[in-house]
């Protein structure tokens, strides 16, 4: 018998569940360790350390982490905008072949996520 929907739905809700408690008792048994929680006192001061470095250097070189952000914002648009044609050229019945300069050929990857309604 063919596996429907729902009961998929169902295992892989039961199966989160299960995977959250189990996360939650590990997150417990490492609150309780002493060393566990020196460590991570240690991690964090390192943490703020280097967020200060890199500021610093950041503020060393304004301009091209400016360009940086604006390129990043490009790709993304592009990104979508790529993913938009080749959805409109699957839906038109054409095949989508896309070939760098190096000659690696690229296929298209498409999935089905599931969100909760409104």
């Amino acid at each position: 018998m063919p596996q429907q929907l729902p009961d998929v739905f169902k295992r892989i809700q039961d199966q989160r569940k299960e995977q959250r408690d189990l996360k939650a008792i590990y997150r417990d048994a490492l609150s309780t360790n002493g060393e566990y929680q020196s460590v991570k006192e240690e991690i964090e001061a390192l943490k703020l350390r280097k967020k200060k470095i890199e500021i610093s250097v950041q503020d060393s070189f304004k301009e091209e982490f400016n360009k940086l952000e604006g390129l990043k914002l490009n790709i993304a648009g592009d990104n979508q905008l790529l993913s938009d044609l080749a959805l409109n050229q699957i839906m038109s019945g054409e095949t989508i072949r896309i070939v760098d300069e190096n000659k690696v050929e690229y296929d298209p990857v498409f999935t089905v996520r599931f969100k909760k309604a409104n």
